[in-house]
């Protein structure tokens, strides 16, 4: 299978950010340690072109497609996962409004306003280093369609946006937050970029979560905010196709706990051989090697269905397949904390002292089965209900 997904093209990317990693890796526990932006890290993704890792080589970009940004993903995630989880946010906007939006079906008009749109959109981000982010969630409903509070109020030349988003992350680094809001009277979905320096705009809250620290992910306040009409991504009704005909859109946070997984194997192993002038003898305890054997089916397990399902994913997917994204999605969050505690007894009470890179895996591994719109609460349930019931092949948003 991973032969079938890495392409030389995308084997190049992969090898591009993995060219980032040790310096990633090496700061991770500061932004941990003060719940502060990865800036550096973003700087040196920009610098090396992957903010437009997903942005068409016609509009200056690297031209990966949606498997190739998780294979990019996964290995960002291996050397610094909160780095990983903001990269999903700014790039999961280029491939709504690119590949995804392409797949759908527009008219015309429609489709002339996209290109013209998103054309803007990749240059700022090519050549100004625009860092967009992606805010969906309100705290009043799980789907990806339900519990949209924000309203979106046409004036002229655009619209003026209230609403509130929880656990914006990029809160205090994007330049562009971009949200779901509704029309009055308008059951479609609109997507538009919030300036970050907008009037109206203010980010509230305390950030010092459990794990994923680095993500600044506070609360975004918008206030009767003005929105240039230009900065309505996408046509109306685009993201409403996109949640119903492209699922495979909100798996993408995934890739980076998949990543993380292999970065707690890496860190094992180097404990276990005993890398760095360590006990060669502690590979050779039978506990610890039938721990490390747990380790590896658990990874293993996840990451081969999770690439079944990338060689899936497109446009218009059978239920069955959605059936096996969802099973992804539980399957790589689940086992990202488990593999994580199993690490942690293997290589004993030292790797729970802090700074040390198990004791923060641990706790960045623990936050991934909460974070909507699929969350493993949300897929178990969806689930546990498919086949059962009528229309329950008929999947929900």
């Amino acid at each position: 299978m991973i032969e079938t997904l890495a392409t030389p093209a995308r084997t190049r990317l992969v090898e591009r950010m993995a060219a980032l990693g040790p310096a990633f890796a090496a700061r991770a526990t500061e932004y941990d340690r003060t719940a502060s932006f990865p800036t550096e890290n973003w700087a040196e993704l920009r610098e090396a072109g992957l903010l437009g890792v997903c942005i068409p080589t016609e509009h200056g970009g690297l031209g990966g497609d949606f498997i190739a940004y998780a294979l990019v993903s996964e290995e960002l995630g291996r050397h610094c996962a909160t780095t990983g989880l903001t990269f999903n946010m700014h790039v999961a906007t280029t491939l709504l409004v690119g590949q995804i939006a392409d797949d759908l079906d527009l008219e015309p008009d429609g489709r002339r306003s996209l290109e013209e749109r998103r054309a803007e959109l990749y240059r700022g981000i090519v050549e100004d280093g625009t860092i967009h982010s992606q805010p969906f969630s309100e705290g009043i409903a799980g789907g990806a369609l339900e519990g949209i509070g924000t309203r979106a109020v046409p004036v002229q030349g655009g619209y003026l946006v209230t609403g509130r988003k929880i656990f914006a992350s990029l809160s205090g680094a994007a330049n562009i937050h971009n949200v779901v809001a509704l029309v009055e009277g308008d059951e479609r979905i609109r997507f538009m970029g919030i300036p970050a320096d907008a009037d109206g705009v203010s980010i509230e809250g305390d950030w010092d979560p459990l794990g994923m620290r680095g993500t600044d992910s506070r609360n975004l306040v918008m206030n009767n905010v003005f929105v240039p009409a230009d900065n309505e991504w996408a046509p109306p009704g685009i993201f409403d196709q996109a949640a119903h005909r492209w699922p495979y859109f909100y798996m993408t946070l995934s890739f980076s706990y998949l990543g993380l997984m292999r970065g707690i194997l890496d860190h094992t192993a180097a404990y276990l051989r005993g890398d760095g002038g360590g006990s060669t003898q502690r590979r050779e305890s039978p506990i610890r090697q039938a721990g490390w054997a747990s380790m590896n089916l658990e990874y293993e397990r996840a990451r081969a269905l999770c690439y079944q399902v990338l060689d899936e994913s497109g446009v218009d997917p059978s239920f069955d397949a959605i059936r096996r994204a969802w099973a992804s999605m539980v399957t790589t969050m689940e086992a990202a904390p488990s593999i994580a505690s199993t690490a942690i007894r293997v290589c004993g009470g030292r790797s729970m002292l802090r700074p040390s890179y198990l004791e923060q895996a641990y706790r960045d591994a623990r936050c991934g089965a909460t974070m909507l719109p699929w969350s493993v609460e949300v897929c178990l349930d969806r689930l546990g209900r498919a086949g059962l019931f009528p229309n329950s092949s008929n999947p929900p948003s």
